[in-house]
């Protein structure tokens, strides 16, 4: 079995634990939780990502959306109240206030804080996905269909950072992958799924309870594309730990013969992802050039990426 090498998530934040507002977060922040009937004082900057989560008084998270992501924002409501109605254990809305508000057009949304938890381990996280593909898609909320390339092509065009021919294989690779991907099509129906599983996005209480986290990529799909994050990433997942989730989910992807294709996609989605931060980063822009590098067939597999 031979994996493509990557430790990187589709929507990798930093924690942190600062307990002085940022601006212009901290004004967004103040006067959504006012409107709310919640109280800002003294909240703490939890998480410092493509969303801003802060930890208020009484149990109380509060996300800020980019701008213009009020749509999104509405959808992770509509998807933890019909998740939890399924039985699937998923983030909690804090109900009885406003959701979102939006402020400056970044929409804040409330949820109830999670007691203390850990990340999945991958059986766990076979579990919870098992559960998850079996649901029913729901009439509301609608669901889209997944697409494994979203902003890739967005990513390479803006990428002023690339050679020129990298940027001209890159796009090319994209259109390569879409048409095997057309091709590899298989007959199942579509199954509602996380679209960003990986551990860190399923918690653990303290009593073995798993939650499903950040609900923004559920949708549509072939199961498969919630089961190619971790069998295509043995750098950071043992072979012992990979068994375990495919015997907790019940099925082994590597196995499949569509296998291939769909982890040259996930690669190539992971190397975009941090193509995108070498505008702003030398590491990154390092590390994009070298898992271009790899795909191309210029370093021998396995590869190894840093994380970011």
């Amino acid at each position: 079995m031979q994996r493509a090498v990557h430790p990187d998530a589709q929507d990798v934040d930093i924690i942190v634990n600062v307990t002085a507002i940022s601006e212009p977060a901290g004004d967004v922040l103040t006067a959504a939780a006012r409107r709310a009937g919640l109280n800002p004082a003294g909240a703490v900057l939890i998480r410092d990502g493509s969303n801003l989560m802060y930890r208020l008084a009484g149990g109380c998270v509060a996300r800020i959306g980019a701008v213009g992501t009020e749509k999104a924002a509405e959808f992770q409501i509509e998807a933890a109240r019909w998740l939890a109605g399924g039985g699937i254990n998923a983030v909690a809305v804090l109900d009885d206030v406003a959701q979102p508000v939006v402020i400056h057009d970044r929409p804040v949304t409330w949820w109830r804080e999670l007691p203390a938890h850990r990340p999945a381990s991958t059986g766990e996280l076979g579990g919870i996905l098992r559960s998850l593909h079996r649901l029913e898609p729901p009439v509301r909320p609608a669901l889209r269909i997944f697409d494994p390339f979203a902003g890739a092509a967005d990513r390479i065009a803006a990428a002023q950072q690339l050679p020129d021919d990298d940027r001209s294989w890159l796009a090319h690779q994209v259109s390569v992958l879409r048409e095997q991907l057309q091709q590899e099509r298989t007959l199942r129906s579509p199954t509602v799924i996380h679209g960003d599983a990986w551990q860190n996005n399923v918690a653990v209480l303290a009593g073995g309870e798993p939650v499903l986290l950040d609900l923004e990529h559920v949708s549509l799909g072939d199961r498969d594309w919630d089961l190619i994050p971790l069998a295509a990433d043995f750098a950071r997942v043992s072979r012992s730990d990979y068994r375990s989730f495919v015997t907790a989910y019940g099925r082994d992807v590597t196995t499949a013969a569509s296998f291939r294709t769909f982890a040259d996609i996930q690669g190539l989605w992971w190397a975009t992802f941090v193509l995108a931060k070498g505008a702003t980063s030398v590491d990154a822009a390092r590390e994009a050039s070298r898992r271009i590098t790899c795909l191309r067939g210029e370093i021998s597999r396995p590869w190894t990426w840093s994380a970011f």
